[in-house]
């Protein structure tokens, strides 16, 4: 027990030696916040223990280091000539409060080492935070705008997310959320798709009105809208066809087949005899009970009815605004319909499992070429999602 104790002790203590050793990597490597994070981590546990000692000392370093880049940092920023100043100052001083919230709960801190409390300064950013998000949401406006009035689908969607971000750090700010609808509908590519039947077959209305009724929801496309049917005042980026080149339909199938079935079952019991005629009995002088088994057996007709359609089409994508063709993928997929029923004659014991089910069923009236089509769409959709979404037609 004793030695169990020591070992896990040992543990322990190596366990806290590399976690200071880690810390103070992070801190030679100047990654401060990495190294707070650790340290408050491990005083998070337990701040009074022996072991913490030197997690004090390495988060006093790693804090006020942290600060003094930051701020040297925020007085670059104020210096320079860089427009996206705003948004650095703006962030750092978030940095900096957000760094002392996570080491406020801790505190107080007190060093052995130096018998003092454990120093760490802080300051109240709220005032400047205040001015800095005004400078900032200034800048995001303005950014916007400038994307915006760039005209170009990749643009809107970079005003968008300025206008976005600019909407979560100060809702209602001037006419931000008409930028924002602006910016989205700018920034969106839509997408016309058409369904073009060039076989002998008519496709029901039906099934053009489920194939083509899919939104950008499933598709997992922010940026991109589908129409079926042309819009106003929308000009359309890109259009995708799916064009049927074949369609085939196999006839009425009904086949017969007959399966013998044997089986042996228990069908009550009798009183145990010798080869004398005499009961057997068991230790107690009872008579011993034994199984009485039969051979049952029936012929089942298993009818199975099939019918199928297999289309064959092309998908291809254009690109109306450059005019030329994106991709070109076959698109090929089978629908089978099958019902399968038995009837028997003999002992209805005799049957398998399979059996018992298929003798519950009966003969149904096959589907109209329409209604197996529409039946099989979901596999033909499957495949145009799939030729969709493999294929972005933005790179």
């Amino acid at each position: 027990m004793k030695k169990s104790i020591l070992i896990l002790l040992i543990g322990i203590t190596f366990f806290s030696c590399n976690s200071v050793k880690k810390n103070q990597q992070y801190i030679a490597q100047g990654d401060y916040n990495k190294a707070i994070e650790l340290a408050v981590k491990k005083l998070q546990k337990d701040k009074s223990s022996s072991k913490s000692e030197e997690h004090i000392l390495l988060l006093e370093e790693a804090f006020s280091k942290a600060v003094e880049q930051d701020q040297r940092d925020i007085e670059i920023a104020r210096k320079g000539s860089n427009p996206a100043a705003a948004q650095i100052i703006y962030r750092l001083l978030l940095k900096l409060e957000n760094r002392q919230k996570q080491i406020k709960p801790l505190l107080p801190l007190y060093s052995k080492t130096s018998g003092k409390k454990a120093k760490f300064k802080m300051v109240n950013y709220s005032g400047k935070i205040a001015l800095a998000q005004k400078d900032y949401v200034g800048y995001l406006y303005e950014i916007g705008n400038s994307y915006l009035e760039l005209n170009n689908t990749l643009d809107a969607r970079n005003a968008y997310n300025s206008f976005k971000e600019l909407d979560e750090i100060h809702p209602d700010f001037n006419d931000t959320k008409s930028l924002l609808d602006e910016a989205y509908f700018q920034g969106t590519d839509f997408v016309l798709v058409s369904l073009q039947n060039h076989t002998y077959t008519i496709i029901p209305q039906d099934l053009e009105n489920i194939l083509l009724n899919f939104n950008t929801s499933e598709l997992d496309d922010f940026w991109t809208v589908y129409h079926r049917l042309p819009k106003e005042n929308i000009n359309y980026n890109y259009g995708i066809n799916l064009d049927f080149t074949n369609i085939e339909f196999s006839p009425e199938r009904i086949s017969e087949k007959d399966y013998n079935r044997t089986n042996r079952i228990k069908e009550g019991w009798e009183y145990q005899k010798d080869r004398n005629g005499n009961y057997v009995l068991d230790e107690d002088g009872n008579k011993i009970k034994k199984d009485i088994y039969i051979s049952v057996a029936a012929t089942v007709t298993e009818t199975i009815q099939t019918k199928s359609v297999i289309v064959e089409g092309i998908v291809v994508a254009t690109d109306f605004q450059k005019n030329n063709e994106l991709y070109e993928y076959p698109l090929t997929s089978e629908f089978i319909f099958e019902n399968v029923f038995s009837t028997f004659q003999g002992d209805q014991r005799a049957l398998y499992p399979e059996d018992q089910i298929n003798i519950k069923n009966h003969f149904i009236y096959f589907p109209s070429n329409d209604q197996l089509f529409i039946d099989g769409q979901e596999g033909i959709k499957i495949q145009l999602f799939e030729i969709i979404s493999d294929n972005k037609l933005r790179k």
